[in-house]
C-alpha cells in the first residue's frame, strides 16, 4: 500500500471495446500474450453490463449500473438521462487528478455523467487528447471518410420507453477494406496521439494513462495489412456459432442481438470472424506501441497496467451478434493486471470477479477513499498471494441499448449461472453449469433435478435486485409451469 512520502507508481488503464476473452492466444495477439506472461490473469472476469456506456460507468465508479444510474447508452431524447452516472459518484479520473498524477486520456470517451462532461470541465487536470468528436473533426480536416457506412449497418426495431417501436440502424457483421489507411482509422489515430503525448512525459510526476480503444468494435471496415492478416484456414469457429439451441431464450429474437445475428449463415460468420480477428491483431499492435513507449521512457517497470474490455462480442454464437446478452461471449471479459516490477506475472486466478472490483483495487493500492460507497471489493489479496476471503457471486444487468427495454439480469455463483430475460410481461429463465457446459448449450431449467439449483440462484439474484433498488422485480417462479409453457 502506498504510504506518505513514497514514490507513487504509474497507472496505465487500457481498455478494448467488444473484445472476446477467448480470442487472446489465437495467434494474433503477441503483444498481449507477452503482457499476460508478466501479469496476473483473471480467467473468469465479467463486465457489470454488456453495453458500452453503463459498462464504463461501473468500471470507473466500482458500482452497479442499477446503483449509479448509468443503465443504457441513451443516444436519443428524454432517455439520455438514463446513461448518466449520478453527480454523487466519484470516478477514477477525478481520483487520479486529486493524487496530482499526470493524467492523459486518449480514445473514445463513453463515461457519461450528470452535468458537464468530464472532458469539457475547465477545472479538469486531465489532458484530453481525443474523443470520438475530435476524431471526426480530424477526418474532416484531412478529407478522409470515416470507417463504415450504410453497407455496414442494418435497420432493426427498437422499443422506446417500453411503449413504442422505432427503427434504428446499428452495426452489422459486413466486412470491407478501409482504404484510407491506419493513420486515419479509429485506433490508429487514438494510438498516434497517445504515443505523441507519452514521448513528452517528463516523469517528474506519476503517470495516469487512460487508453480507451474502439477495436475490435464494428464496423469491420478495417485497413490493410490487418484486413488480410488472418485467413479462414487459420482458425476454427466455436461450435456454438450459428446454432440456435432449443431452450435458449426466445426473447433474444426481440433484441438487436437476435434480429441481426439470425441473418447470417455459418459460412458468412466464418468470414466475419476472420476480419474480427484481423481487427484484434490491429488492437494488439496498438497496445504493443503503447507498451513500447512506456519501456523507452523507463516507465514500464514502475507501472501497474490494467488491460480489459468493456464487454465481449457474440460473433454468431447462439445465432447472436454484438453484445447485450448474458452469454459468456458477451459478458466475460479479458482482465489482466501487471503489477510493478511484473511481480506474480503469469499467475492465473479462476475465481469469478467483476469490473466493479477494479476501482476498489486501484483505491487499495493508492490509499484512496472515494466519496461514495463502492459495491466492488479489492482484488489486492488475490493479486499478491492468490487467496481471497471467500467465493463471491457476480451480478450483471442489461436494461436496453439506446432506450429502456429488453431487460436481462444474471448471477454467476461458483460454476452455475442464471440468466433472466424480461420483455414486456414475459420472463425467460436459463441456468448453465459453466464447468460442464462452457458453450451454454443445455438449459438446466428444463431438468427437474436442477430445480433446487435454479431456485437458489433465483433467490440470490432477487435479493441482489432488492438491495440495489432495481427497477425490475424478479417474482417467485413455478419451474414446473415454466417448463410446460416452453417445452
Amino acid at each position: 500500500m502506498s504510504i506518505e512520502g513514497e514514490k507513487r507508481n504509474n497507472l496505465i488503464m487500457i481498455a478494448a471495446d467488444q473484445l472476446r476473452s477467448d480470442v487472446l492466444g489465437m495467434g494474433v495477439t503477441p503483444n498481449l500474450e507477452q503482457l499476460m506472461g508478466e501479469s496476473v490473469i483473471f480467467e473468469r472476469a465479467y463486465c457489470a453490463c454488456p453495453l458500452c456506456v453503463p459498462a464504463r460507468g461501473a468500471l470507473f465508479t466500482g458500482t452497479y449500473p442499477g446503483r449509479n444510474g448509468s443503465l443504457i447508452n441513451g443516444w436519443f431524447g428524454p432517455e439520455k438521462g438514463y446513461s448518466r452516472v449520478g453527480a454523487a459518484f466519484d470516478n477514477l479520473y477525478d481520483m487520479m487528478e486529486r493524487l496530482d498524477m499526470e493524467c492523459i486520456h486518449s480514445g473514445k470517451q463513453h463515461y457519461f455523467t450528470e452535468g458537464e462532461p468530464l472532458e469539457c470541465r475547465a477545472a479538469s487536470k486531465t489532458k484530453w487528447l481525443t474523443t470520438e468528436k475530435t476524431y471526426k473533426e480530424f477526418l474532416r480536416e484531412e478529407g478522409k471518410r470515416q470507417p463504415g457506412g450504410k453497407r455496414f449497418r442494418t435497420p432493426v426495431p427498437e422499443m422506446h420507453a417500453g411503449k413504442y417501436t422505432r427503427i434504428s440502424n446499428y452495426s452489422n457483421a459486413s466486412t470491407g477494406i478501409y482504404e484510407e489507411g491506419n493513420a486515419y482509422y479509429f485506433d490508429g489515430y487514438f494510438t498516434d496521439r497517445a504515443v505523441e503525448a507519452l514521448r513528452e512525459v517528463k516523469g517528474d510526476r506519476p503517470l495516469f494513462l487512460s487508453m480507451m480503444h474502439l477495436a475490435p468494435h464494428p464496423p469491420f471496415d478495417i485497413p490493410e495489412p490487418w484486413y488480410s492478416k488472418v485467413s479462414q484456414s487459420d482458425f476454427e469457429l466455436p461450435e456454438n456459432t450459428g446454432v440456435w439451441y432449443p431452450h435458449q431464450s426466445p426473447l433474444q429474437k426481440y433484441n438487436l442481438t437476435g434480429v441481426i445475428g439470425n441473418q447470417y449463415s455459418v459460412e458468412e460468420w466464418k468470414e466475419s470472424f476472420r476480419v474480427y480477428l484481423g481487427l484484434v491483431a490491429l488492437l494488439d499492435d496498438c497496445v504493443g506501441r503503447i507498451i513500447g513507449v512506456l519501456k523507452e521512457k523507463g516507465l514500464y517497470d514502475s507501472s501497474m497496467i490494467i488491460f480489459t474490455s468493456d464487454h465481449g462480442e457474440m460473433m454468431g454464437a447462439h445465432c447472436l451478434f454484438q453484445k447485450m446478452c448474458m452469454y459468456e461471449e458477451s459478458a466475460r471479459v479479458p482482465f489482466l493486471v501487471k503489477l510493478p516490477e511484473s511481480r506474480n506475472g503469469g499467475r492465473h486466478i479462476e475465481q469469478p470477479v467483476s469490473h466493479i472490483d477494479v476501482l476498489p483495487t486501484i483505491c487499495d493500492y493508492n490509499s484512496i477513499s472515494p466519496r461514495h460507497l463502492m459495491d466492488g471489493c479489492s482484488l489486492r489479496q488475490l493479486l499478491e498471494d492468490g487467496t481471497d476471503t471467500g467465493d463471491r457471486a457476480v451480478y450483471i444487468q442489461y436494461d436496453g441499448n439506446a432506450s429502456l427495454g429488453n431487460y436481462s439480469r444474471c448471477v454467476i455463483d461458483g460454476n452455475y449461472k442464471l440468466i433472466v430475460d424480461f420483455f414486456k410481461d414475459e420472463i425467460f429463465l436459463e441456468v448453465y453449469d459453466l464447468d460442464q457446459d462452457r458453450l451454454e448449450t443445455d438449459n438446466l431449467v428444463f431438468y427437474e433435478e436442477y430445480d433446487e439449483v435454479a431456485e437458489r440462484l433465483i433467490g440470490i439474484l432477487a435479493e441482489h435486485m432488492r438491495k440495489i433498488n432495481d427497477s425490475m422485480v424478479l417474482p417467485a417462479m413455478d419451474l414446473k409451469e415454466f417448463r410446460e409453457r416452453y417445452q
